[in-house]
């Protein structure tokens, strides 16, 4: 039985780590819900897309982190088909120099993009 569980925790985590090296992948986090693999290149279009229009980043009492919720408050902007054609289903918020991607329906912050 124990031989069976090691194997088939080793075999989920080769899937995982086969699904990290594509492109743009969504896998799940431990306990936080997506955790979102984004390349370098969306990586630099995103920050010059904040940095070129000047997007005012917002203000909250608490840090908004990954894994935690973005306060009710603050309001998600949608996110640019070119920033990737999986990551349009997400909204973001720019807080402090840094992008969060968020999940619009649970408000959980998925990414931060630094």
């Amino acid at each position: 039985m124990k031989k069976l569980m090691l194997i088939s925790a080793a075999a989920l985590l080769v899937s995982t780590g086969a699904m990290a090296q594509t492109t743009i992948t969504t896998t799940t986090g431990a306990g936080h819900g997506a955790a979102v693999q984004i390349e370098p290149e969306y990586r630099t279009k995103i920050r010059s897309y904040v940095t070129e229009r000047k997007i005012r980043p917002v203000e909250t009492r608490e840090k908004i982190v990954v894994g935690s919720p973005v306060p009710s408050d603050v309001e998600l902007a949608a996110v640019p088909s070119d920033w990737g054609p999986s990551l349009t289903k997400y909204r973001y918020v720019y807080s402090g120099s840094r992008v969060m991607l968020v999940d619009p329906g649970s408000r959980m912050v998925v990414q931060e993009i630094d």
